[in-house]
C-alpha cells in the first residue's frame, strides 16, 4: 500500500484525503485509517476513540449541518454522497463552505467547530466516522439550517426531495454570535511567579491555584473529586506554573509531603488529564533534577540522566518523569527564576540601598532565568508547533556565580561589587544548620546548554540585559 494524499480547502484543518484504494474483481480493499500514514502525509495524531457508521437506505437522505464538539475523519464504506462543511468558529473564516462528491476512495479531516453535513447520492451508502471524544448524553452543540441562504449549499437533490429528518428542518440561520470559540488556555499555579508574569500576557486565559483570589479559582490537584469536577474539555493549553520550591523546607517532615504533592502527584495529575483530554501540557520544572557535575560547557543537556540531590529535586525529577508520558507536552527546565515577588535580585538591591555587604556563595554557577523569558519561550514553543518534548530555557550570556550576580545587581545600585564578599556554600550551610535549620543540598553547576531550543529559532536574551530592563522597573 502506498501513503495517501492529502489536499488543503479554503476552510483551515479541513483536509481532504485520497486513499489508497486497490479494486479487483471480487471488490476493492483500502487502509481507511492508518496512524503512521496519515502522521506522515501531514494529518494530525487527533487520537479516535471511537467508530460510527451511519447507515442510509435511500438515496436523498440528506444530514446536518452539525457542528460537534470534536475531530471526526470521516469516509464511506459504501455509496456515494455529497459532503458539505461550513466553517462555524470564531474568526476570519466564520461562514466559509467547501462541498465534495465524495467516494469510497475519499477521507476528509473535519476539525472541531466546522459543521459537518451530507446528501447521499446512491442506496445503501454507509457513512463512518471516527471522532476523538466519547458521545454523553446531555451534551450540545450549534446547527445550521441545510438551506441557510448565507452560505448556499448548491445541494444536487433539491431540498424539497430530500429526506430531512424533522429535527434538521428547523435548524437555525446563520448567526455570528453563536461563533465557537477557540479552547481556552489554563493556568495552574497563577498566584506565582512565572504564575502572574503568565496571565499578563494571556489575560484572557483561566487561572486556578490553591487558594482563591480576584480571577483565580481554588483548585488543588490532589483533590480527585475537584479534579473530576473540573471541564478539561474546554482547554488546549494547560501551563503548569505551580510548584512547591522551598527547597530547604522540602527537607523537614511537613515538607516533604507538600513538595511530593505539588512537584510530583500535581504533574501526574495533569498529564493523565492530557491524555484523556488532548490538550497540550507545558510544564516547568527545574536544573535541579541534576547533581551539577555537568561541567560548564555545554552544560546539563536535556538528555542528561536525571540525578537528583534533595527532597525538592527528587520530587521535581518525579513530575518531569510523570509529564513525559503526556502525548503533547512541552517541559521545560529552568534556572534561578526571578519575576515579581521575593527573590534573589530583589533582596540584593534592598541589601545595597541600605548598606548591607552581604556574604554571597561563589561556587554555585547558572544562569539568571526572568519570568518574562520564560513566557516568551513558552508563546514561542506553542506558536511554532515545535517539536514537543524537553527543553532547557533561562537566559543567555556567560554563566554566572551567585556572587557575581549579586555584585552586577551592587553595581548598578551604585555600590562597589567589592561590597559582596564570596563564602562556599558549605560554610553557608553550615551558619543555616547551626540555627536548627534544614538545609537542602544544592547542585554546584547549574548552567543548561540552550543548544535544543535555540535549534527551533528561539534566541535567549541575555542575562545581564534582563537585569538591567528588571532593576529599571
Amino acid at each position: 500500500m502506498t501513503l495517501p494524499s492529502l489536499e488543503t480547502t479554503p476552510i483551515p484543518g479541513l483536509v481532504v484525503v485520497r486513499l489508497d484504494r486497490r479494486d479487483d474483481e471480487r471488490g476493492f480493499f483500502k487502509e481507511n485509517w492508518q496512524r503512521e500514514k496519515m502522521l506522515a502525509i501531514g494529518l494530525p495524531d487527533f487520537g479516535p476513540v471511537q467508530n460510527n457508521v451511519s447507515f442510509n437506505g435511500d438515496r436523498g437522505v440528506t444530514r446536518g449541518i452539525h457542528t460537534e464538539p470534536w475531530d471526526k475523519f470521516v469516509s464511506l464504506a459504501t455509496g456515494r454522497i455529497f459532503g458539505a462543511w461550513v466553517d462555524m468558529r470564531e474568526g476570519d473564516t466564520f461562514g466559509a463552505t467547501f462541498t465534495l462528491e465524495m467516494d469510497t476512495s475519499v477521507a476528509v479531516f473535519v476539525p472541531r467547530g466546522v459543521g459537518n453535513s451530507y446528501q447521499v447520492l446512491e442506496d445503501a451508502t454507509a457513512y463512518t466516522y471516527l471522532v476523538n471524544e466519547h458521545w454523553r448524553p446531555g451534551i450540545s452543540y450549534p446547527a445550521l439550517s441545510l438551506d441557510d441562504p448565507t452560505v448556499a449549499i448548491p445541494w444536487p437533490i433539491p431540498l424539497a426531495e430530500a429526506i430531512i429528518s424533522e429535527k434538521d428542518q428547523h435548524n437555525p440561520a446563520l448567526d455570528a454570535s453563536t461563533a465557537i470559540p477557540p479552547k481556552k488556555t489554563l493556568i495552574v499555579g497563577a498566584l506565582g511567579q512565572l504564575g502572574r508574569a503568565l496571565h499578563a500576557a494571556h489575560p484572557d486565559a483561566d487561572r486556578v491555584d490553591l487558594r482563591e483570589d480576584e480571577g483565580v479559582t481554588a483548585l488543588d490537584l490532589t483533590d480527585a473529586e475537584a479534579v473530576a469536577a473540573w471541564p478539561w474539555h474546554d482547554y488546549a493549553v494547560v501551563i503548569n506554573a505551580a510548584a512547591f520550591t522551598a527547597v530547604d523546607a522540602a527537607e523537614t517532615t511537613e515538607g516533604r509531603v507538600a513538595a511530593w504533592a505539588a512537584n510530583a502527584t500535581g504533574p501526574a495529575t495533569l498529564a493523565r488529564l492530557a491524555r484523556e483530554h488532548r490538550f497540550t501540557l507545558v510544564h516547568l520544572s527545574s536544573e535541579y533534577v541534576f547533581d551539577g557535575t555537568a561541567p560548564l560547557d555545554p552544560g546539563h543537556t536535556e538528555d542528561e540522566p536525571l540525578s537528583p540531590l534533595g527532597v525538592y529535586a527528587q520530587s521535581k525529577a518525579a513530575g518531569d518523569l510523570a509529564v513525559g508520558l503526556a502525548p503533547r507536552h512541552y517541559l521545560l527546565r529552568t534556572s534561578w527564576v526571578i519575576g515579581e515577588g521575593n527573590n534573589f535580585v530583589r533582596t540584593m538591591r534592598s541589601l545595597a540601598e541600605k548598606g548591607v555587604s552581604p556574604s554571597v556563595v561563589d561556587d554555585q554557577v547558572g544562569r539568571l532565568t526572568f519570568t518574562d523569558e520564560l513566557v516568551r519561550a513558552i508563546g514561542h514553543l506553542l506558536d511554532s508547533d515545535a517539536a514537543f518534548g524537553t527543553y532547557n530555557v533561562s537566559n543567555g550570556g556567560p554563566a554566572m556565580s551567585w556572587r557575581e550576580i549579586a555584585q552586577a545587581v551592587f553595581e548598578r545600585s551604585g555600590r562597589s561589587a567589592d561590597d559582596v564578599s564570596g563564602t562556599s556554600t558549605e560554610a553557608y550551610a553550615d551558619g543555616v544548620r547551626a540555627q536548627g535549620k534544614p538545609f537542602a543540598p544544592r547542585p554546584l553547576h547549574s548552567a543548561m546548554s540552550l543548544a535544543r531550543i535555540r535549534a527551533t529559532g528561539f534566541e535567549p536574551e541575555d542575562a545581564m540585559a534582563a537585569l538591567d530592563r528588571y532593576l529599571a522597573t
